[in-house]
């Protein structure tokens, strides 16, 4: 039996990272949601994964597999970031970043104060948003989904593309 190609798989990484980042950005432009520090932490690995799934399309089979076994690693490594983003708006635990928090202003000028203050309001890690009424799943918790469903597809898709 011959072996079956890895590069629809491939692709389909590319295409999934790809809607993910989409994704976020029509929420931030279209509808205004300003983004947390730690959503914006969690699209670095939606990065990775379109870099290996494209790179995976013109890699050679082995090489491609192992591509494709990185990105898995990639979604489940955004998983968790997912999870501990989760965890915060839950106040399970503070936030690990410190762009979360308030800014503290201590002494100076007025206008060192002023020049001190970031150029657009960010958004609370801690204060979740809740893109559909009345379901109580955050943006974040959602991306920990898709991640979680996204990794475990790619796994078991390139687990049944076994070599000869």
């Amino acid at each position: 039996m011959r072996p079956r190609s890895l590069r629809l798989p491939a692709a389909l990484t590319a295409l999934g990272g790809v809607l993910a980042l989409g994704f976020a950005y029509v929420l931030e432009t279209w509808f205004e949601m300003v983004p947390c520090a730690l959503c914006l932490v969690e699209r670095w690995p939606y990065r990775i994964v379109i870099l290996l799934g494209l790179t995976a399309l013109i890699a050679r089979r082995r090489l491609a597999r192992l591509l494709l076994a990185l990105a898995v690693l990639a979604l489940l490594a955004d998983a968790a970031i997912a999870f501990v983003h989760v965890g915060v708006e839950f106040k399970w635990w503070p936030s690990p970043l410190p762009e979360c928090a308030a800014p503290h202003f201590s002494g100076g000028t007025i206008a060192e104060r002023l020049a001190a203050m970031p150029a657009r309001p960010s958004k609370p890690c801690d204060e979740p948003t809740l893109p559909i009424p009345g379901l109580p799943i955050s943006l974040a918790g959602a991306n920990m989904l898709y991640a979680l469903a996204f990794g475990v597809a790619l796994a078991m898709s390139i687990r049944g593309r076994q070599e000869p």
